[in-house]
């Protein structure tokens, strides 16, 4: 898997470079991460917020999670393209939304969270390990048992 990333939004106004590796991929079907998408999930890339830059100025939305913990989700104000996003959980990550990549990248799905709130159109990749929710400690916990 690459250790850079770079995307930007639909339009342009918003791009971002990462030199740090991805710590996890994942897929989350929770409602907000459907909602913000527009599909039935979103595939995150957690990078360490070190080694992150983004130009342009991306709108901030705050929304508590289940957890208790907040979630930023950064999108273009122009077209509207969610780029990136932070949770007060995991402070120091950066999770970039995989659909915004110059290029995508050869990387594999680590696990699925939220699955219970999967609607039935969607396919879960059930040969990675699968959360109905948020696993016990978060995404990292799950990494650091294997």
């Amino acid at each position: 898997m690459s250790d850079q990333f770079k995307g930007r939004c639909l339009c342009g106004a918003v791009e971002f470079t990462s030199a740090g590796p991805a710590a996890i991929v994942g897929n989350c079907y929770c409602v907000d991460c459907r909602k913000s998408s527009g599909t039935s999930h979103c595939t995150h890339i957690a990078i360490p917020e070190a080694g992150f830059e983004t130009s342009g100025s991306p709108t901030r939305y705050d929304r508590p999670a289940d957890s208790g913990n907040v979630v930023s989700r950064h999108f273009c104000s122009e077209c509207g393209s969610p780029v990136f996003s932070q949770n007060t959980g995991m402070p120091g990550m950066i999770f970039l939304r995989a659909s915004v990549l110059d290029e995508a990248p050869e990387f594999e799905n680590m696990m699925s969270v939220y699955t219970s709130r999967a609607p039935g159109w969607s396919l879960i990749d059930t040969s990675k390990p699968c959360f109905s929710e948020m696993p016990e400690g978060g995404p990292q916990s799950v990494l650091s048992k294997g």
